[in-house]
Formats: C-alpha cells, structure tokens, sequence
C-alpha cells in the first residue's frame, strides 16, 4: 500500500485507497424502514470518509482538529506507518480557507448555505461569491451531489454557541449508518449530552457541505464562543471524530451492530426575537429562564423572551416543543432566536457490511436529483 498526500485547490488531503461503488443510503432507508431491530442488514462498505473543519471559519475545534489529525497522519508515515494499511480513505478538508485565514464566519455568503441544487447548478461570473465558487470546488472534489462517484460518508464539524453539547445533524431520519454511527458514540462518550437532529429537507433543498456525500452528517458542538478555542470542546469533538472512524473501520472489517432505538429531534420551525416595526431592530432577548436550557421542554405559556423594559413574553405555540440554537450568536443575522422541534423514539436494525456476494447481487440504481424531482412531480 503505498501512502500519499495531496494539496488541491486549498483541500488537505490524507489519502488511502482507491473509490468504492455508489450506494444510495435513501433508497435502503426506505426499502428497510419496517424491519425488525433484531434482522441484519448488509449495507455496502464505506471505503472513503471525509473530515471538514472550518466550513465557517470562525469555529475554530474543527480547524485545528482537522490540522491535528493531518500533522497526526504526516508524522505516522514518516515513522513507517505505511505498515499498517487500511481499506480505509480518509480525506481531511478545510473548507473555507479564505474565512480561517480571517477567523471570520465567511467572506461572502455563508457557504453552509451553499450546496443546494440551484446554488451549485447557478452561472458564474466574475463578481460571484467567493463561497458559491468555494462549494463548486468541493462538490467536485467529494461529489459530485448525489452521485455514484460521492464520498461515502462526510462528517462536518461545527462550533455553537448554545449549550447543545455534542449533535449531529442529518437530512435523514432513516439512515442507518448516521444512526448507528450516533449510537456507537454515546456507547463511546456515555458523560456527554448528546443528541440526533433530522432536518426534514428534500434531497434537492439539502444546502450544507454534509449533503455531498452518500451519506453525511455535522457535528455541532457548543459551547463555545465564535473565534475562541475551549479545550474541553476540542476534547470532545476530537473523541467523537476518533470513535466515528472506529465505528467505519469496525463495520468494514465484518462488525455486527445491533439495532435498538434513537431519539430524533425533527425541526419544525425557527422563532425569530420580537423586533420593531420600522427600524426591525430587536427589541427583547431570550428569557433568562429558557438561556441555555437547549431540549428542555418548551411547553406553551411559559418564558420565551425578556424585552429590554423587563416584560416577560410567553411562547404562545399550541404544543410542546424541544427548542435548541438557543440563542446562536450567528444567526441573529438569519433572524433566528430558537429552533424548536418534536422527538420521537426511531427503531433501527442491525448492520453489518456487505460481503462481495451480497454486493453484486444487491446493487441499487442510481437516481439523480433530476429524476427524484420527476418522481415527486408524478406524485
């Protein structure tokens, strides 16, 4: 196994083996919804995994862990370390270099917001956004975008600045590699608060970088302040990336896991702060009583928002609620003061990988963005 690094177009990259074959996880999530926890399924291996850090360039665990985890592999081989090859292609990315350079969110545009079908399909000119260019580049670098040549998996990490501990986020609430992946993580990391969010987005609207690949997730962890490094968050992050890449290893070498179940936030809306009528400035902050109580119960009448002569605005929603960003410094900008969101218990089978019988015998089509679309148009 002969071992290489790679510098393209601002991508850091640690490199293993070869591309694996394209599986779409949509298309077993859905074929596999109504099985038994107890029957194992073989789903296809996860031969190339992507690590990004600094897609907003201001939070900073994932920047430097991502350096951490390159210097980490430079050295390994430098001590003979292409000895101990693995059927496993780690690429590690930092996503906005323009932004780290200048511990900034973005330079332009939020490039977490940049990866939807329009945005990467949209004409570009000399005055396009640095960060619309930017997601070109790293949706041909680990895509394209729903396609068979996609990274197998793409793990985003992210800083918040509410008190959320360790979540990751997903498009999909039937992806049984995200799940188990969460699972094996609070087996691993039973002293963090941990949580799964479902963003019930279309594959077309899906607009972050963890959207490239076949399957994806972010790892927000918070809190932390924007443009500060806390330890403890670094810790935390760096362990919940090392036992994400044992999970891979584990499952490609033959691993069974079990199924059982998964708590799954769903977003359902976003609250923005009261603000005045004709200057749009806010005019309240987030109650002290519901400041850093991210998945707490937020059941209706009770404290949302404290103006800035003192009244207690109640939230007035008709059921309860789980919020979480509470108050997240960067989206003032995108006129969010919560997100709120149901959860429900999701079942999953266990999985093991597929063996090259199982593989051939069980490849799926693929189906492009432009025939999904199709699909639900028929519908």
């Amino acid at each position: 196994m002969q071992y290489m690094y790679v510098i393209s177009v601002n991508l850091i990259i640690f490199s293993l083996s070869p591309r694996p074959l394209y599986c779409s996880c949509c298309i077993f999530g859905q074929a596999l919804s109504q099985m038994e926890v107890d029957e194992v399924v073989p789903l296809p291996r996860l031969s190339r995994v992507a690590v990004c850090g600094g897609t907003h360039g201001n939070e900073l665990s994932g920047v430097y862990l991502v350096r951490e985890l390159l210097r980490g592999h430079r050295g390994a081989m430098e001590e003979g370390g292409e000895e101990k090859s693995e059927p496993l292609s780690v690429l590690m990315v930092l996503s906005n270099p323009r932004a780290i350079q200048q511990c900034r969110r973005y330079v332009d545009t939020d490039l977490n917001r940049c990866f939807t079908h329009a945005t990467l399909n949209c004409p570009l000119s000399d005055t396009t956004p640095y960060e619309i260019s930017r997601a070109r580049e790293l949706n041909a670098f680990l895509g394209p975008k729903r396609s068979p040549e996609a990274v197998d998996l793409v793990c985003d990490l992210h800083n918040t600045t509410a008190n959320m501990g360790l979540c990751l986020i997903s498009y999909s609430d039937c992806d049984w590699i995200c799940l188990h992946i969460f699972k094996h993580l609070q087996r691993k990391m039973p002293d963090t608060p941990m949580r799964f969010i479902h963003l019930d987005v279309s594959a077309k609207e899906s607009f972050s970088l963890d959207s490239v690949g076949k399957h994806g997730f972010a790892m927000e962890i918070g809190p932390q302040p924007h443009g500060v490094m806390r330890s403890n968050i670094y810790t935390t992050m760096k362990a919940g990336v090392q036992h994400m890449l044992d999970w891979v290893r584990f499952f490609n070498s033959g691993t069974v896991f079990e199924g059982g179940s998964v708590d799954v936030f769903t977003m359902v809306k976003n609250l923005d702060y009261p603000r005045d009528g004709e200057t749009h400035n806010i005019t309240a902050a987030i109650h002290p009583q519901l400041q850093d109580r991210d998945f707490c119960l937020l059941r209706p009448d009770d404290p949302l928002f404290q103006t800035f002569s003192g009244e207690t605005l109640r939230y007035k929603g008709s059921e309860a609620l789980y919020p979480f960003f509470i108050n997240e410094c960067a989206y003032y900008e995108k006129g969010i003061a919560v997100s709120l969101s149901t959860k429900r218990h999701v079942m999953i089978p266990a999985v093991r990988v597929q063996t090259e019988v199982e593989r051939q015998a069980f490849q799926q089509p693929f189906t492009s963005e432009e025939e999904e679309e199709e699909e639900e148009e028929e519908e």
